[in-house]
């Protein structure tokens, strides 16, 4: 047998749906909307099958223990530190292990943001687990979200909780890290150029060290960054230039040099070709 909720010491709040209307047809907040949010600790016998899914997606965060969910009729376990993504409509079930009763922060989504955010984070019905690189990051933003709905139900408060859920559907957008807590192969080759800046790093290279075909390596680069790995080198050298010109008095020369460029007379084209403008007129611009 199990329980939807009455757990001790849990929190759980329900937005009214007519609030829910209003919130999705008003400015500020029909890109994201929470209807629905709470914590359930140590959640024993904890359950919920939805067969015809619902209109919102269903997020929900194992901070400890563990539990099992099936979406679409595919059943994945889960473990401390994922979250469940599941889809609106989706069908689905789950619930909270025997020997180890998960404790949960969750939320429901709705609005006209959802959708994207849903497939540029690649979560889907086959797909719906994802490993956390910072889970206390993701439940200090649901519980943001719970705080405000527990507040009131003023506009203010309800903007304030899309604004703590968009934040968290952004960085799960960003980290796109897929059943494993290790780092892929192009997060590794990321961390590798960030600090060999000063060095020219070919792709063959970065795909020797990913053990792929530099073919394969450069489109999982493209696909996973949105930039070729030469494009994302010169980004940080970039980003390193823009900063020593901001905070030292070094020549541009110098400040080639330290960034990983010979010619100076190149890398003031390639800071043009980035900023539109050269280095000095970039220096002599007023700032903060």
């Amino acid at each position: 047998m199990t329980i939807e909720d009455g757990f001790p010491g849990q929190r759980l709040l329900v937005m009214p749906r007519p609030r829910v209307r209003a919130a999705l047809a008003r400015p500020g907040t029909s890109h994201l909307v929470v209807t629905d949010a709470g914590y359930f600790p140590e959640a024993r016998a904890h359950g919920m099958a939805r067969l015809e899914g619902v209109p919102q997606s269903v997020v929900l965060v194992c901070v400890r223990g563990a539990g099992w969910c099936v979406v679409d009729g595919i059943r994945h376990e889960v473990a401390a530190g994922q979250v469940v993504v599941v889809p609106p409509d989706a069908p689905h079930e789950y619930g909270s292990g025997d020997a180890s009763p998960w404790t949960l922060w969750w939320l429901h989504l709705d609005g006209r943001d959802l959708a994207e955010f849903l497939r540029v984070a690649g979560l889907s019905s086959s797909a719906p687990v994802r490993q956390l690189s910072d889970v206390y990051r993701v439940v200090a933003l649901i519980e943001e979200v719970v705080q405000a709905m527990e507040r009131d139900q003023t506009f203010a408060s309800v903007l304030a909780a899309s604004g703590a859920a968009w934040h968290l559907m952004a960085l799960l957008c960003s980290e796109r890290r897929v059943g494993s807590p290790r780092e892929s192969a192009v997060e590794q080759a990321q961390e590798y150029l960030r600090q060999h800046v000063t060095e020219r790093v070919s792709v063959d290279e970065l795909a020797a060290l990913a053990r792929l075909s530099p073919s394969h390596f450069a489109a999982r680069f493209k696909q996973e960054t949105g930039s070729t790995p030469l494009r994302y080198q010169t980004q940080l050298r970039m980003a390193r230039a823009r900063e020593l010109l901001d905070t030292t008095d070094l020549p541009v020369g110098l400040v080639a040099d330290r960034v990983g460029y010979v010619d100076p007379f190149y890398f003031s084209r390639q800071f043009r070709a980035v900023h539109g403008l050269t280095p000095v007129a970039y220096r002599a611009q007023r700032k903060g």
